[in-house]
């Protein structure tokens, strides 16, 4: 109970609606999804149809041959070309030369022990005469001095009895001198013997002429 008195709004009826000022309890407010969902499904469709519908309208062969261009452009600006490209080519073999013949030298003659002596004209040559024919060592001195030798003792022989013309040479190496000697006098027979002071002697025999 109250000190106060009672008044007009005391008194309410019992059957009465509420009045006064009151709030009505309202749902509370939910998070629109729709635009999401929305964006969602459109970017499946879209996926779809590019995974789907793009390929079999021939966008694929086309993007195929952009790359492919593409690519042999940055192959040109390099220098290289693709390795499928490529084609190997064997070298050539190598062909025989039509001129080329079989390198063949025939060996030089080798020179016998009478062309490697030297014929030496600056040796003393030394005349006998053994054949009994007087002045016959004189002249044929004479003979020998005008082909270009070096004329020595000239004389009669006073050794052993000799039966035939024969020039003596002293070496191996006056060989070849005595052989142009004996071509000269006509007198084939040439011996080698050290018996004398000089390198060369031709002793004329009996019917030299």
């Amino acid at each position: 109970m109250t000190k106060y008195a009672r008044d007009e709004f005391d008194k309410v009826p019992e059957a009465a609606s509420r009045q006064g000022v009151h709030r009505t309890a309202s749902a509370p407010s939910r998070v629109r999804l729709w635009p999401i969902l929305a964006v969602g499904v459109a970017a499946l469709a879209i996926g779809l149809v590019s995974f789907l519908i793009l390929p079999k309208l021939g966008f694929n062969a086309t993007a195929t041959e952009a790359s492919a261009s593409v690519e042999s452009t940055a192959l040109a600006g390099t220098g290289s070309t693709a390795s499928s490209t490529q084609a190997t080519t064997p070298p050539a073999a190598a062909e025989p030369s039509a001129t080329a013949g079989p390198s063949s030298t025939s060996p030089e003659p080798t020179p016998s022990a009478t062309q490697q002596a030297a014929v030496d004209r600056t040796q003393a040559v030394a005349i006998y005469n053994a054949a009994g024919t007087a002045g016959l060592a004189s002249r044929i001195g004479g003979t020998v001095q005008a082909d270009g030798w070096r004329l020595g003792q000239v004389g009669n022989w006073s050794g052993a009895p000799q039966k035939s013309s024969v020039i003596y040479y002293s070496g191996p190496q006056q060989l070849a001198s005595a052989q142009e000697l004996g071509a000269l006098l006509n007198i084939p027979t040439v011996v080698s013997s050290t018996e004398f002071q000089v390198p060369l002697v031709v002793v004329l025999g009996p019917g030299y002429r």
